[in-house]
């Protein structure tokens, strides 16, 4: 199980994964060109979102699927300092899931 860890300091933010920095994953898509935040909704915490939905789901097209929602409904909401496990991102997509598709006007 992977621990997601996120904390303001005086330094900026720190956003690691088992204790190692998470990577911003804008390789693979670029939501923000100055990184990572979170406690409301905009690019740069949906680069947070997706970074960590890419590290959970070890794939950027699922990823990239699931930001906006994870992104609004957690990252969104996130305190200065915050963390949580693989197990607690499963399951707020198990969550997500029941939510309606914008996508298709539903």
């Amino acid at each position: 199980m992977k621990t997601y860890r996120g904390d303001r300091t005086i330094d900026g933010l720190i956003v690691t994964v088992d204790d190692r920095p998470l990577p911003l994953m804008t390789e693979l898509t670029e939501f923000s060109k100055t990184g990572f935040e979170w406690s409301y909704e905009g690019p740069e915490p949906s680069q947070l979102a997706f970074a960590m939905l890419v590290d959970h789901l070890g794939d950027a097209d699922a990823a990239r699927r699931w930001t906006q929602r994870f992104m609004q409904a957690v990252v969104a909401h996130l305190d200065n300092e915050w963390e949580m496990t693989s197990e607690d991102i499963h399951a707020a997509l198990t969550a997500l899931a029941s939510w309606p598709d914008e996508s298709r006007g539903q």
